[in-house]
């Protein structure tokens, strides 16, 4: 089933609903270069849909790192994370911006955002 959402800037959203399991995807882009993607089958760009379960109404950074720790990351994840954090030398960028100027953690996610991290630690 489908639901349309009108967020604060008064545009749609579609989220597709399931009443029986209490949850919703939200369709991501998620992007992993300077090494990253080496950490998950060497793929640098993901078309997620990460489930909101428990009644949650939405989705934090925080959250979707431990998705992707869970569901995409196939070998050696503390290089990638340290505890419920990115790594140090690790930048994230939500739609083009510094996720330390969002909230880092606490950044709210929305429908079709593009969510990229890059290691600024590489070889070269």
């Amino acid at each position: 089933m489908l639901q349309f959402l009108w967020n604060f800037d008064h545009e749609l959203h579609f989220y597709s609903v399931c009443k029986l399991c209490s949850f919703y995807n939200m369709q991501l882009t998620l992007e992993f270069g300077g090494g990253l993607e080496l950490l998950c089958n060497s793929v640098k760009i993901h078309n997620v849909n990460v489930e909101l379960q428990n009644g949650a109404e939405k989705l934090t950074m925080k959250d979707l790192l431990s998705w992707i720790r869970t569901n995409l990351i196939k070998e050696r994840p503390e290089m990638f994370m340290k505890g419920d954090t990115v790594r140090p030398g690790v930048l994230a960028l939500v739609n083009d911006c510094d996720w330390e100027l969002s909230g880092q953690l606490d950044t709210t996610l929305e429908e079709k955002d593009v969510v990229v991290f890059i290691s600024t630690l590489h070889g070269g």
